[in-house]
């Protein structure tokens, strides 16, 4: 079967290397340039913490996110499965307790704890929650990693095309466009999210580390060579632009209160782009004739993602009856 991918984000690559696994001829059109120019997976965290997310999302996220965990280590190199540390203020102590109440699977951990995983904090939090089993990637490598895979299998990816699902050729397709397909639902919105990347020789850490923060949900995850991301913003809008004044502030005096040195840590990118979201958050796969749309990833790209595309080669190529249970969970979503 030929199938067109429209789209190289997240959702569009994970999509057409399942298909192209599966046998398919997959060609990839988009719109960008290159790799992760019109992308907003080109500005995700990248970190695989289905438990943290349950804080603030449905039990299907979680789900998901356990495919994950399998599936992007068998897809691309690079993913560091070092857990996620949440902390907080001792002022804030209340939020820990609250986010432990929301989730599961982590360990409590006091001073010393949070000192033996993460030096650099050494005295600066009295407890945390240690995640052991959530992982990490670079979002960029990842999507480097799944479009060379692709090749390799024989798919075709090519930059500057931009079609709508009707002018595309195959025999199937794959509408993977995010917010730029939101003309095909009538109830897909936009939510800005703004990250700023730094650089320090002060501070190492092994793992994304969350900071509890009763305005904005802040983490930094290590990007190495003394990179890291910071992030993210959410707010409820579609307008694409670049990072606001006090979005920046907030995120840079987040990274303060956690550590000091981020202060000095030199600014190397800010960027901002839009999410696609559905009203409850969570995606969905959905066939109409030959066109199979995937879309409202939110803020779970690469969680939701591997799920997200075993769903859509299922619904291509016949196969609804064999998915896994987290697949059937995507295509009920």
């Amino acid at each position: 079967m030929r199938v067109t991918v429209l789209g190289a984000g997240v959702a569009g690559l994970t999509a057409a290397l399942e298909l192209a696994r599966r046998g398919a001829a997959v060609t990839v059109l988009e719109r960008g340039d290159r790799l992760g120019a019109l992308a907003c997976s080109w500005s995700a965290g990248g970190m695989l913490a289905p438990w943290c997310e349950r804080e603030s999302a449905d039990e299907a996220v979680v789900r998901g996110g356990e495919t994950a965990l399998r599936w992007w280590p068998e897809a691309v190199d690079g993913v560091t499965r070092a857990g996620t540390l949440v902390v907080a203020p001792a002022r804030d102590h209340a939020e820990l307790a609250r986010f432990a109440r929301r989730t599961r699977e982590f360990e409590t951990v006091d001073g010393d704890a949070i000192a033996a995983l993460e030096p650099d904090l050494a005295g600066r939090f009295r407890s945390g929650l240690f995640f052991p089993r959530e992982a990490h990637l670079d979002p960029r490598a990842a999507l480097a990693g799944l479009a060379a895979r692709l090749i390799a299998l024989g798919g075709e990816l090519r930059y500057g095309v931009e079609a709508s699902p009707e002018e595309a050729d195959g025999d199937a397709v794959v509408d993977a466009r995010g917010f730029a397909a939101r003309a095909a639902f009538d109830d897909l919105r936009g939510v800005r999210g703004e990250m700023l990347v730094v650089r320090t020789g002060e501070i190492a850490f092994a793992r994304p580390v969350r900071l509890l923060h009763p305005r904005i949900p802040f983490y930094v995850v290590p990007r190495g060579d003394g990179v890291f991301m910071l992030g993210a913003t959410m707010i409820e809008s579609a307008e694409r632009r670049g990072p606001v004044v006090r979005s920046v502030a907030d995120l840079l005096n987040a990274a303060f209160a956690l550590h000091p040195a981020f202060g000095e840590a030199e600014i190397l990118e800010t960027r901002a782009d839009v999410r696609p979201a559905f009203p409850d958050n969570l995606p969905r796969v959905e066939s109409r004739g030959r066109v199979t749309y995937v879309n409202g990833l939110y803020r779970h790209g690469f969680l939701l993602s591997p799920a997200c595309a075993r769903a859509v080669a299922d619904a291509v190529l016949g196969h609804e009856g064999s998915g896994h249970e987290a697949d059937r969970e995507r295509r009920r979503a």
